[in-house]
């Protein structure tokens, strides 16, 4: 049988010339402190601390270092609106910005986020650029075995298509919270097997990422890709598998210390009759000659499990678990993390439960109670992006165009799939957690010097336009200018407009200053050193600041 198991991915290893590894070292003085006007005051806090990411305070800048102000762009965001705006979307750009606007302000912009049917999605082609994506699992099956496709490729697409909606997805909102839940009821891409039913699991999270958490766990826990990595779908009443029956208690639902090994052998047993028809057809069935009949009982739940029909005892149990206050407070406590800070207040973890339980586990009504509280908005800038916010930013930022690859592996080096090793060589991939607890949430996690290290290449090689090269189209230095002829200070605050959507500090032009080698009153023009050579410096300054590194 051929291996599924996912391939070494290629080197993309930039290399940094002595030049820039100098400028860049010139200006962590001046973006270590972290501290800007937009209130990214958390950073050090998160932990990239012993790099440019420093303990949060204000560098002591130079009086020539004084900010300028660009008139030319649109108005900005004010500070709770970008960050509400910025902790709710992967990445303030321009045209979000003005889409914020229009909508009458950040508040009323989630508010229609929260309605994802009424917001146009403009990332609904992308899945047609990898085929495999729309096949039936049989398809699949047979494409592996037969050598056409492995397994691994199609979850390699799987990542990409994730990372261009990610981009281009106007319904923002839906997808973070698409993410949220894909990793709580984690079931990684790389399970052996699972390739087969994996993307139509994502598709089924995706439906209820604003729905109610009792419909979602109800579908998700008997997904036969959950099935197949958790092992209930060779699960029966001879001998039922607790791998399902325990993970479901420990991390989709109440948590650890709220339950002991008979409860997990009853929830083994509840959980049998949902089936897969393994190595074969991968077709997904419920075979009550597999289900353990008799009384269960799992902590307060009891129930007489009579029938050998045992999907109404499966709904009854999931339907109590996600309705259990152990589970409103775990996953209030979860979103807490996710959005507020590591430690978010007791308080604010307490009210999220209360409201998941009065609301019958709708999540909507909890995101408005968190955007609402004190807590949120004291969190500006308090958290890290992962690996995969961090590219996926990046790309916003840049504005860079990503046109359909290739078929075949031909394209591997396409701006389309290189994206995926751009992830990579950041530490992690979208939904590749290898257990199932789903990916951490804390910022430690990725705070590293080896990731900030890799950010400071992915910022640096994307700026300059040089990896990936095929298949994109990076704005030159040309189109950054705002003017044939400009100020190099009136230049950096027209940037951190564009790029981060705040004026610019002087930290900031410090940094810019030190980085290109550049005086703030310097004129700009097209046929200017900076433009012509070096523009990449100045972009990856900003990338590589705080406020770009923090959500």
């Amino acid at each position: 049988m051929p291996d599924a198991s996912p391939r070494t991915a290629p080197s993309t290893t930039t290399t940094t010339t002595t030049a820039t590894t100098t400028a860049a070292t010139s200006r962590r003085s001046v973006l270590r402190a972290g501290a800007t006007a937009a209130g990214a005051t958390a950073a050090g806090a998160a932990g990239v601390g012993a790099t440019v990411l420093a303990a949060p305070g204000r560098a002591e800048a130079a009086p020539a270092y004084r900010p300028a102000r660009f008139a030319g762009d649109t108005p900005l965001l004010g500070a709770r609106d970008r960050h509400l705006v910025t902790r709710f979307s992967y990445g303030l750009t321009p045209a979000l910005a003005r889409q914020v606007r229009r909508a009458g302000g950040g508040r009323a912009w989630f508010e229609q986020q929260l309605d994802a049917g009424s917001v146009t999605d403009g990332a609904g082609a992308f899945a047609s650029w990898w085929p495999g994506l729309g096949r039936t699992p049989s398809e699949l099956w047979q494409r592996h075995v037969g050598e056409v496709e492995g397994g691994w490729e199609v979850m390699d697409d799987y990542q990409r298509w994730l990372l261009l909606r990610r981009m281009h997805t106007g319904r923002q909102v839906h997808e973070v919270m698409t993410e949220f839940w894909e990793n709580h009821l984690n079931v990684p891409v790389n399970g052996d097997a699972v390739f087969t039913w994996r993307a139509d699991y994502g598709d089924t999270v995706r439906r209820h990422a604003l729905g109610r958490f009792d419909e979602l766990l109800q579908d998700a826990v008997v997904h036969p890709a959950m099935l197949l990595y958790l092992d209930g779908a060779i699960s029966t009443a001879e001998h039922p598998n607790e791998n399902l029956g325990r993970e479901l208690l420990e991390l989709h639902t109440v948590g650890r210390g709220q339950y002991d090994e008979d409860d997990v052998k009853a929830s083994a047993r509840i959980l049998t009759g949902w089936w897969v028809d393994m190595w074969r057809t991968w077709a997904a069935s419920y075979e009550p000659r597999h289900h353990a009949v008799g009384p269960v009982s799992v902590m307060d739940f009891s129930h007489p499990n009579a029938d050998r029909d045992g999907r109404a005892v499966t709904r009854a149990y999931l339907t109590h678990l996600a309705h259990h206050p152990a589970t409103a407070a775990r996953i209030a406590r979860k979103l807490a993390v996710k959005f507020v800070s590591d430690d978010p207040p007791q308080a604010l973890v307490d009210e999220l439960a209360r409201v998941y339980l009065a609301s019958d586990t709708a999540i909507v009504p909890v995101l408005r109670a968190l955007v609402a509280s004190e807590a949120f908005a004291g969190s500006a800038g308090a958290k890290v992006r992962d690996p995969g916010e961090d590219v996926v930013a990046t790309y916003r930022a840049l504005r860079v165009k990503v046109s359909e690859p290739p078929q075949g592996r031909a394209g591997d080096s396409w701006g389309a799939n290189a994206v995926l090793w751009q992830c990579s060589d950041l530490g992690s991939t979208p939904m590749s957690w290898p257990r199932p607890d789903g990916a951490p949430l804390d910022n430690d996690s990725w705070s590293s010097s080896s990731r900030v290290v890799a950010s400071f290449g992915l910022h640096y090689a994307m700026s300059g336009g040089w990896w990936p090269r095929d298949g994109m189209r990076y704005r030159t230095p040309r189109q950054w200018l705002p003017k044939a002829s400009i100020r190099f200070d009136l230049l950096v605050d027209h940037l951190a407009q564009e790029l981060l959507g705040v004026h610019s500090t002087a930290e900031l032009l410090q940094a810019c200053c030190e980085a290109c080698d550049v005086r703030p009153g310097e004129r700009i023009t097209r046929e200017h050193r900076l433009v012509k050579w070096a523009f990449q410096r100045l972009l990856t300054t900003f990338l590589d600041s705080p406020l770009h590194m923090t959500r």
